[in-house]
């Protein structure tokens, strides 16, 4: 009996589990920068070489790997070199992945370090953020590259945002630990909550010894709640997790807490650079190291020694007592507050390591009731070459004041004003209902001008992508696509017999039968449908907005109301009658049949614009229906959603 207590606890060791966890990296962020270009690159090397360090036998990413949706080459050039420099080697892989690979990774059929051609030595599995969402031709992201280069494990990816099935990575490492890590890329938050709502968030289950398994959901959504439903709460998650890693959050809350009903923990690692100069990024970064050991867990927090310091601080102007008409006075008392800020950055953070950015980030909110503003950008020249944001240190406010209240109810009326001016300042600001779409449409409506080639709602969604996605081809590549569909649409035109009636030689002719083709198109408002070569549907924009919700709305693809052509001049409509009808006079009948192969082709043309029929069930799906169920063991064919009985969130 002793033997074995003692062979399990020698067994112990090489069954955990050991993964690090990070988030929103943002490399590439003000790569530009003189001074900050480097920031993202530096600390995302340290978090790499912690995990060798370590020795982690694999490292987690909760989304926003890259700061943009493009990354530039210099951005994708050293990020692989990053990656090559500490993900490939001789260290062998201790653990192993027993599910179904082709329904886990995107475009993939297994893990990178399974691939022959690679030695792979810390595998690294990263879902998709807001920032380095899918998009473009054939909804491909950042992470893709990645992916195909066999650098990273890309998972979580949905191909539907209203009908959500996630399945598990299951990692199984020695006799003792098992663990099934989930998966879901940014999805817009507005969707995500109402796919909760209706249950159609699934995540699948192994089907034998379901209680064995330590369940790990790695998601990258707003935590906070900015709006009712702009949010996604920790209710709709399924008590059956154990742990949960939420990312797209940029402040650091590394400490594992449990959720409000004491069924799972949920760490928040945060950003490893900052993005904004607000009070969440000036909290120390830190990564996480979960080990795993059978049921058991514990996160390690590893804080980072190569983060550019930050501080951050207040100043009433009213409490120095100064006279509002000496702004000198004024310059000289913000700027010694400055320099203290510059000597706690210097005694708060000393520079562990030789990488670690000496140059900090200061940031200064100045209360200026009852005073005048100074010139940031003037002001912050001083401090060129000592802090690494110069232009930036400065930000001016106001505070609302609560008029007092005389009378019996005074005081309950001041605590009325309180309460409003603190729902006032915790109520996030409109968000911008500008869109391009509109101001395209706008622009059109407006112009003596009108398209006759080009259909507006294909041209609204051109340029939202120029501007939202920075896809610089977004509007080249429309015109194209278009030109040659409207050569085929007359080479068809020519086989259908127009040719015998003589139509198409007729400059006139051509224009009419074009411009007629394109009004027809418009008053159709049909979506552009999500097929090869044309942009996908289902993205999730970086600034929130949902590309698959605008072109699901005919009204939202127009932008305003649709446009008819103006009528031509008498003159102009005689003349094109007059030359028609000497090219159909040689034959009556030709006339006829090029009328019957016109309506045909019409038919032909309309049903071009048709949303595309889905596509077919992946061949895996069947045979992973026997291994996974939905959940829980359940008698039924349906499966059951995750959120069970829980109702949703007030």
């Amino acid at each position: 009996m002793d033997e074995e207590r003692q062979d399990a606890t020698t067994d112990e060791p090489r069954s955990v589990l050991k993964m690090l966890i990070a988030t929103d990296n943002h490399l590439g962020y003000l790569e530009r920068d003189p001074v900050r270009g480097n920031d993202s690159f530096t600390t995302f090397e340290e978090i790499l070489r912690i995990a060798t360090e370590r020795q982690v036998d694999l490292v987690v990413l909760g989304g926003d790997l890259f700061h943009d949706n493009k990354p530039s080459r210099n951005t994708l050039y050293k990020t692989m070199e990053l990656l090559r420099k500490y993900c490939l080697g001789p260290r062998p892989v201790q653990f192993e992945i027993i599910s179904d690979q082709s329904l886990n990774f995107h475009n993939r059929s297994c893990v990178n370090y399974e691939d022959p051609n690679f030695n792979v030595q810390l595998p690294i599995f990263s879902i998709h953020g807001n920032h380095d969402d899918p998009a473009g031709d054939g909804g491909l992201a950042a992470l893709d590259l990645l992916s195909v280069s066999n650098l990273v494990n890309y998972f979580g990816k949905s191909d539907s945002i209203d009908d959500v099935t996630l399945y598990p990575i299951l990692l199984r490492k020695g006799e003792h630990t098992k663990v099934s890590l989930y998966g879901l890329g940014n999805i817009r938050d507005e969707r995500l909550y109402r796919t909760f709502f209706q249950k159609k968030v699934k995540l699948m289950r192994p089907k034998e010894l379901q209680n064995e398994w330590f369940s790990v959901f790695v998601l990258h959504q707003n935590r906070a709640a900015h709006s009712p439903k702009n949010h996604i709460h920790e209710q709709m998650l399924d008590g059956f997790l154990d742990f949960v890693v939420w990312g797209h959050e940029h402040e650091c809350l590394i400490k594992a807490q449990a959720d409000a009903q004491g069924q799972f923990y949920i760490t928040q690692p945060g950003s490893s650079v900052a993005t904004s100069l607000s009070d969440g990024e000036a909290k120390r970064k830190h990564v996480g190291i979960l080990e795993v050991c059978n049921q058991e867990f514990r996160l390690l927090p590893v804080p980072l020694q190569t983060v550019r310091p930050f501080v951050i601080d207040d100043l009433v102007l009213a409490s120095e007592q100064l006279d509002a008409s000496d702004q000198q006075a004024i310059v000289d008392c913000i700027a010694a507050k400055v320099e203290e800020m510059i000597e706690q950055a210097r005694q708060d953070f000393p520079r562990l390591n030789v990488k670690m950015p000496s140059l900090p980030l200061i940031r200064l909110k100045v209360e200026y009731t009852g005073y005048e503003t100074i010139n940031p950008q003037r002001f912050g020249q001083r401090f060129v070459g000592r802090v690494a944001n110069p232009n930036e240190v400065l930000l001016f406010y106001k505070t609302r004041k609560a008029t007092s209240a005389a009378g019996k109810d005074g005081g309950r009326a001041a605590h009325k004003l309180l309460e409003q001016d603190l729902r006032a300042a915790l109520r996030p600001e409109p968000l911008e209902t500008v869109r391009i779409e509109d101001l395209v449409a706008s622009y059109l409506d407006t112009s003596a001008k009108y398209l006759e080639i080009l259909p507006d709602g294909e041209l609204h969604g051109a340029v939202r992508f120029f501007v939202d996605k920075d896809d610089k081809s977004a509007i080249s590549d429309f015109v194209q696509r278009t030109l040659s569909e409207t050569h085929k649409f007359l080479k068809a035109r020519q086989a259908a017999a127009d040719v015998a009636a003589g139509l198409l030689d007729q400059p006139d002719a051509i224009h009419e039968l074009v411009r007629t083709r394109t009004a027809t198109k418009r008053d159709q408002q049909q979506p552009v449908p999500a097929t090869n070569g044309r942009r996908p549907a289902a993205d999730a924009d970086a600034d929130g907005s949902d590309d698959q919700a605008d072109q699901a709305s005919p009204q939202r693809v127009s932008g305003s109301k649709r446009r008819q052509p103006p009528a031509r001049s008498a003159a102009a409509r005689s003349t094109a009658s007059r030359k028609a009808a000497a090219a159909t006079s040689s034959s009556s009948a030709a006339a006829a049949t090029a009328s019957s192969a016109r309506d045909a082709a019409a038919d032909s043309d309309a049903d071009e614009y048709l949303p595309p029929a889905p596509a077919p069930r992946h061949p895996a799906a069947a045979a992973a229906a026997a291994v996974f169920n939905a959940n829980a063991i359940d008698d039924d064919d349906e499966p059951v959603t995750f959120l069970g009985n829980k109702p949703p969130p007030p």
